[in-house]
């Protein structure tokens, strides 16, 4: 008897530490938007590649930037494993890009989700500091995990790609509102600053005690490449695109995947991905 209770108590330990143990595997990607004008590279022909890479990699929560809602619908199709939220940044509902978040349906139960827009007005759609060219979105979802019962927020953003002062008064705009959504909650943030991790607004979120980029946190990150690639072999190491981590989460793997298909790529970045540890 006594051998039967020592054996059952083990299994329980076991099966315990085995749900503390699983992992998220959680990636950014910027898809490119369905451009008509990007000869040899449309989406029609890469939008089986990029729906196949997600599948492959196994992504359980995935930020995807420059989404347009065709572009979702296509994917959503292809993956109907998959979960999404995100609105789109030119009118609050499906016009313009997404920053949209998928999500495995089978692990996570959705909570709470929401947007604002980087600008001094973030409530309504509409263009920050001394953006000329684009509305810009931040979508977030709270989840809940199935298994463990862990619940965290996945924030997801593209900053502008060319006003200095909006993307520097972005992060500044990330930090609040995260402090004010998540309210001291675990916390994924996936995007792409076009910013490397020597720009400042890259600093303000790395260097702001409340989140950490996952990267820094991994021994061996597989950074073989640069995040961008612009569709051509990429030269350099610059890196883009981020999985940020706040204190809850350790992150265990991080890398650039260089997925390629005859030649050509899935879309103008490559995606990042990131295994990380609730604790």
């Amino acid at each position: 008897m006594k051998i039967k209770i020592l054996f059952a108590a083990v299994m329980l330990l076991l099966a315990t530490v085995s749900i503390e143990a699983q992992q998220i595997t959680v990636g950014t990607f910027n898809i490119r938007y369905d451009n008509p004008r990007d000869t040899g590279n449309l989406w029609v022909n890469r939008a089986p590649i990029v729906s196949n890479l997600i599948r492959f990699h196994g992504f359980d929560v995935l930020g995807v930037q420059e989404a347009l809602q065709n572009q979702v619908d296509d994917i959503s199709t292809a993956l109907p494993e998959y979960a999404h939220y995100g609105k789109g940044r030119d009118d609050g509902k499906d016009a313009g890009e997404h920053s949209v978040i998928f999500y495995k349906k089978d692990r996570f139960k959705l909570l709470k989700s929401g947007d604002f827009w980087l600008s001094e007005t973030p409530d309504k759609p509409g263009k920050g500091w001394d953006a000329t060219c684009c509305n810009r979105i931040c979508s977030w979802v709270y989840l809940e995990d199935l298994k463990t019962k862990k619940q965290f927020y996945a924030f997801n953003v593209h900053y502008d790609h060319q006003a200095v002062v909006a993307r520097k008064e972005s992060s500044k705009l990330m930090l609040s509102k995260i402090k004010e959504i998540a309210n001291g909650s675990p916390v994924l943030l996936t995007g792409d600053l076009n910013g490397g991790r020597d720009s400042e607004w890259y600093q303000t979120l790395a260097t702001s005690g409340v989140l950490t980029d996952s990267y820094m946190q991994v021994k061996f990150p597989y950074a073989n490449n640069s995040s961008a690639n612009g569709f051509r072999t990429p030269r350099g190491k610059g890196v883009i695109d981020h999985i940020f981590v706040t204190k809850q989460f350790t992150a265990k793997k991080w890398g650039i995947l260089t997925d390629t298909y005859y030649g050509k790529f899935p879309s103008d970045h490559f995606p990042v991905l990131a295994e990380v540890e609730l604790r």
